[in-house]
């Protein structure tokens, strides 16, 4: 059994630097786990976008580097959520994967991103494709927020063996009813487990859904929070996604895959770029 904390982040108008001051004692304070996972662009705030260049930064910049400090302290598999990553002249909504001694191990930049009542679309750059790594309960890949209206980069993801869904969000109230909806069909279609981190609180007066959950393969909400910053602790078997494909072959029965690869499936999950 795999014991997986979500960290769900009471967002609000902070610095970047209160922020992750907060994180830190968040990551101190977490139960003791196997993975943790925090939310989608909680150093700033996602609806902050005045803030998105100018609170940027490099992969190798104060924020990580003090993030794989902490990690490494805890000596947990740590998904600490997504920031503006800025890359050569670029900006990208980008999440890491760090492993127990705080190294990065994989970098997903967020693909689909989102223009409804959002500038993230014409101040950022989309990643170019889905990332899929090893865990040691696994093949996981990472998706945000937006991304679970996209079903077709989940298949990508499973074609290359995912068996985890990992997702920070930062997915508002309004549309609640669809974020549980996505939540429980990326699961269940994909046969496979779905960890998802919510923020928690409000953003430039947006409030946010909370509802983090983790879903197992059969789409069973195994656990859920409510709207509040808070933890959530549960175990997952990861033998189950392979009990549940062999009883129940859809994945298998397909009659059409997915044959348009201009979002090239990255193996490398990190250029150094």
């Amino acid at each position: 059994m795999v014991r997986i904390t979500v960290i769900q982040i009471r967002v609000a108008d902070r610095s970047k630097e209160e922020n992750l001051a907060m994180v830190l004692r968040l990551l101190d304070e977490a139960p003791a786990s196997d993975l943790l996972l925090l939310p989608e662009l909680w150093p700033s705030g996602f609806f902050s976008f005045d803030w998105y260049w100018g609170e940027s930064e490099a992969i190798d910049g104060p924020l990580v580097s003090a993030l794989r400090q902490k990690v490494a302290e805890r000596a947990t598999y740590t998904m600490i959520g997504s920031f503006v990553e800025k890359s050569k002249n670029q900006y990208y909504n980008t999440a890491l994967m760090l492993d127990p001694q705080g190294e990065v191990i994989a970098r997903y930049r967020k693909v689909h991103l989102f223009g409804f009542q959002s500038r993230e679309r014409s101040l950022l750059t989309p990643g170019e494709g889905p990332v899929v790594f090893d865990l040691p309960w696994g093949r996981a890949g990472i998706t945000t927020c937006y991304d679970l209206r996209f079903p077709e980069l989940y298949r990508l993801m499973v074609d290359d063996g995912a068996s985890i869904f990992l997702i920070p969000s930062a997915w508002p109230m309004a549309r609640l009813a669809a974020w549980r909806l996505f939540n429980q069909a990326r699961a269940h279609e994909n046969l496979a487990y779905l960890i998802s981190c919510n923020c928690a609180g409000e953003s430039r007066g947006t409030a946010f859904a909370g509802h983090s959950m983790i879903v197992d393969p059969l789409g069973k909400i195994i656990a859920e929070t409510a709207e509040q910053g808070c933890y959530l602790t549960a175990e997952i078997d990861p033998q189950l996604v392979a009990t549940a494909r062999k009883n129940f072959t859809a994945l298998d029965d397909r009659v059409y895959r997915v044959i348009d690869r201009r979002l090239p499936l990255h193996r490398d999950s990190l250029d150094h770029s």
